[in-house]
């Protein structure tokens, strides 16, 4: 393993030994596969010269963070450097000469933005704007600014980023960013889902600790409107990709709808299907849609399950079912303390036949963040893939989800 520092932060390369300039890079990308963790790692590295590989003492489980790319985590490896890169990395738009003016979707497999996206307290529209996409801009501090880096070893990175930004209900709202990445080791995963790993099984995980602080002298109100931490995860979809979202069983009385559904216009019923207390969604990257859980519903659990990568991710995230959420809608008449706090997500080609990606993401978001000057928000995410067979994986399904993958399997079949 060799440690090389650029401004403080360290940048791990492990088994290349290098990851410098000029005809070395040519060299070091020419040893891997497109698609695979070492290919991206140098891919990046010339991208961002302050990027930090968070890993396991074995170089088994890896993760790049980006401070130059939002504080991304662009990727990650349960096999070390030549294995899979499991995150989806946008080479177009990263290539692009210019700047997008609405987002740039450099990709990452998790990266920190504040919602809401739409509705009366929107941070992505203008006041007064029809929200449509004409005017939809994410804020510059989680769409193109570099981040500070705080502090950095083996196994974490924090960084922080301070931002102001003119909400649809015409305040001006300053606040403080910190974000800390930490590598959770593999004996350590059984601590956060309960679950042992089957032999054979290969993993790696990691937790965001993300926190708001309100840097106005005023307090943030449902008069000034607020924000809510939104942690998004950007995979690769693939033909018979599928996400699974839990949902607890209730009365819509008590808990609210069971599934927001109609994002983008009602879901079909050939791409969404709820079997007991689990909702499915096929992520292919063939039909833009989007589903989401409110606090009440949400068991702070979902996960993707690709049969032919044999890849399983699973994402827990902080929920409180007594809290208020944000709407995202792009709608200021629908009631803007009325979200969702988790949404999965599968792209697809817009109306004029453009497609960003192909990818799926899983989200969840904090509660809304009415807080008084420098108090402060906290929302915990933490990401885990696990690659097996399916028998294997079957028991992490199982204990998880209660369900086999052969039954996941057969869902849209």
């Amino acid at each position: 393993m060799k440690i090389i520092c650029r401004a403080g932060l360290l940048l791990l390369c492990a088994a290349t030994g290098s990851c410098s300039r000029g005809t070395q890079k040519t060299t070091a990308m020419d040893t891997f596969e497109k698609g695979t963790f070492g290919y991206d790692l140098h891919y990046l590295s010339e991208k961002d010269s302050l990027l930090a590989v968070l890993s396991d003492d074995g170089g088994q489980s890896q993760i790049i963070v980006s401070p130059g790319y939002q504080a991304k985590v662009f990727t990650s490896s349960a096999e070390g450097m030549q294995g899979k890169s499991l995150g989806y990395v946008n080479y177009r738009a990263l290539e692009a000469e210019t700047l997008d003016e609405h987002m740039n979707g450099y990709g990452g497999e998790n990266r920190f933005w504040i919602g809401p996206e739409g509705g009366k307290y929107s941070v992505f529209f203008p006041p007064g704007a029809e929200q449509v996409y004409a005017h939809w801009h994410t804020p510059p501090a989680i769409d193109t600014e570099p981040w500070e880096v705080v502090s950095a070893n083996r196994r974490t990175v924090s960084m922080k980023k301070e931002m102001e930004v003119m909400n649809y209900a015409g305040s001006g709202l300053k606040l403080r960013i910190d974000r800390t990445v930490s590598l959770v080791a593999t004996p350590e995963i059984r601590f956060g889902l309960g679950v042992t790993l089957p032999a054979g099984v290969k993993a790696v995980a990691y937790t965001t600790e993300n926190r708001i602080v309100n840097l106005n002298g005023f307090a943030w109100t449902d008069t000034t409107g607020a924000v809510c931490i939104w942690i998004l995860d950007m995979f690769h979809t693939a033909p018979r990709a599928v996400t699974l979202v839990p949902f607890r069983e209730g009365s819509e009385s008590e808990l609210g709808r069971v599934v927001t559904s109609d994002y983008f216009g009602e879901i079909p019923a050939d791409r969404l299907k709820i079997k007991g207390n689990v909702i499915y969604l096929k992520t292919d990257g063939r039909y833009r849609s989007k589903l989401g859980l409110n606090g009440r519903r949400t068991p702070a659990l979902a996960g993707n399950y690709d049969p032919d990568a044999g890849r399983l991710t699973v994402i827990t995230y902080d929920v409180d079912g007594g809290a208020t959420y944000l709407s995202q809608e792009w709608n200021p008449e629908k009631d803007p303390l009325a979200g969702d706090a988790m949404n999965a997500y599968n792209d697809g080609p817009l109306e004029d036949g453009s497609i960003m990606g192909p990818f799926l993401e899983l989200e969840s978001a904090s509660p809304a963040a009415f807080l008084q000057p420098m108090q402060s928000l906290e929302h915990r995410h933490t990401v885990y893939h696990f690659l097996g067979g399916e028998e294997e994986l079957s028991a992490i399904t199982e204990k998880l989800f209660g369900v086999t993958v052969r039954e996941i399997n057969s869902v849209f079949n």
